[in-house]
């Protein structure tokens, strides 16, 4: 049976979901909805769907079992929930929503709806990560010591002038760490665990933005381990993300997509490691080249959807990258350190 799909949003990232349900065989794009008619037409038309420039219209049409929100982040909230409300399932683009409030609200109306609700985090997925979320699960790398993330990318000042909602505090709720380095912060907790207290910092150095594009935080794990996140768009020229999970047999290197370094006490079983990528697409442009892992992402939800599973990351799971990135802006302001509940 197809599964008929709406596209909430017609810019750059809808267009990512759109060519990942285009290689889906059992899923069809069935409308589209911006706010701006010509955009949405533009999308839609090239996947013979339909195109709302509003919202209920849009929510109404038939048949369609689920939305894709790709919407500036301070909106996924107020369109999920409407979505809810019609019985539509809803798949939010990063990060779930600005605060951990709008957060709330999205996941208790999902729940009263009955409906399924999940985040895309894609990058969960990916080959190599799923091989070290294995190795961390299964103890390999001992006690926790240190984990540390960081994503030190690049965007020019054209990226934040060319659109009216990334920099700003409404709409993008933040600026490096929750646009940028969400997915890396969403996996540094999923790989070491919840976090119990943070310090942090945030600065805007480069960028005439509302919000931070340099940030710094130090992290206590509540398994034991400390961890620190740098995140900026004001690294020229960009370089690929990296997590380094060191514990206390051994420790593991994932940089971009790859987990190029695995050296441990016990090295059976180890298997080889991935070459370093020369080319680290995100670290300079937003543009996704190939939409391989959200197409993953796609399948893994409407799977979730037909047997009534949890997708790989669902509302509560989302919900944690954007509490750690409040409890950091917190200490900012404060300059003293936030426990996490």
């Amino acid at each position: 049976m197809t599964v008929h799909i709406g596209l909430v949003g017609a810019g750059n990232i809808s267009d990512t979901h759109a060519r990942a349900i285009a290689g889906i065989p059992d899923a069809a794009i069935a409308a589209v909805y911006s706010p701006t008619l010509g955009h949405a037409e533009r999308l839609a038309g090239r996947f013979g769907a339909a195109a709302y420039d509003t919202l209920d219209r849009f929510l109404d049409h038939r048949p369609m079992n689920m939305v894709a929100i790709g919407t500036p982040s301070g909106r996924h909230g107020v369109h999920g929930i409407a979505a809810a409300r019609r019985g539509l399932h809803v798949l939010v683009e990063k990060p779930i929503e600005t605060t951990v409030a709008k957060a709330d609200a999205l996941i208790a109306e999902a729940a009263r709806a009955g409906v399924t609700l999940g985040v895309i985090f894609q990058d969960r997925l990916k080959p190599s990560v799923r091989r070290l979320k294995a190795i961390v699960d299964a103890c390999r790398l001992g006690a926790p010591i240190l984990g540390s993330a960081r994503v030190k990318w690049h965007r020019p000042p054209e990226y934040y002038r060319a659109s009216r909602w990334r920099g700003t505090s409404e709409l993008d709720g933040g600026g490096a760490l929750i646009n940028q380095a969400v997915h890396t912060v969403d996996l540094l907790i999923w790989l070491g665990g919840p976090v119990r207290r943070v310090y942090g910092r945030l600065a805007t150095r480069l960028h005439d933005i509302e919000v931070e594009d340099t940030a710094v935080a130090v992290l206590e794990f509540a398994a034991g381990g400390l961890g620190t996140v740098e995140a900026a768009t004001s690294a020229y020229p960009g370089s690929a993300r990296r997590i380094e999970l060191t514990g206390s047999e051994g420790t593991a290197i994932l940089e971009g997509d790859r987990l190029i370094a695995l050296d441990l006490r016990d090295a059976s079983g180890a298997g080889d490691v991935d070459p370093p990528d020369d080319r680290p697409e995100s670290a300079t442009s937003p543009v996704v080249s190939d939409p391989a892992a959200h197409r993953a992402v796609f399948e893994d939800f409407m799977r979730a959807v037909a047997t009534g599973g949890s997708p790989a990351c669902d509302g509560a799971e989302g919900r944690r990258s954007v509490a750690l990135i409040e409890a950091v802006s917190r200490a900012s302001l404060t300059t003293a350190p936030v426990d996490l509940a």
